[in-house]
């Protein structure tokens, strides 16, 4: 068995309150000071079997150095929303996200690891 990592509790957890669902994908990179969206896409999670191994290796086809990312769910009634809908949302998310990096802790943000993370503000010298 894989050793137990934040993000597959997370995963589990999610599953078992939402069934299957459409998670919005932000890559970053985190310097010292700064946090810099890479790339973002979206995935619809269909079960909870997928560990961080295979996801970290889904986001090597990225071609990016990444540090983070932070998964968004999403759905509707039915349960995962439709690409056009992703898409959309995608965008939203990404306007959002120029404006305020700390919009990453509105989701589930995990280190290159799979390890629970938080980005805190800091105070201009």
């Amino acid at each position: 068995m894989p050793p137990a990592d934040d993000f597959s509790d997370w995963l589990a957890e999610t599953y078992a309150q939402e069934g299957d669902f459409t998670a919005l994908v932000v890559l970053v990179a985190i310097g010292e000071t700064r946090v810099t969206p890479l790339a973002s896409t979206f995935l619809t999670f269909v079960g909870d079997e997928i560990g961080w191994s295979q996801i970290a290796g889904l986001f090597a086809g990225a071609k990016k150095a990444w540090d983070g990312v932070s998964f968004f769910p999403v759905l509707d009634a039915d349960g995962p929303i439709e690409n056009a809908e992703a898409r959309a949302r995608l965008r939203q998310l990404e306007s959002r996200l120029t404006e305020d990096r700390l919009v990453l802790n509105e989701g589930a943000f995990f280190d290159s690891w799979g390890r629970k993370m938080k980005i805190e503000e800091i105070a201009p010298h």
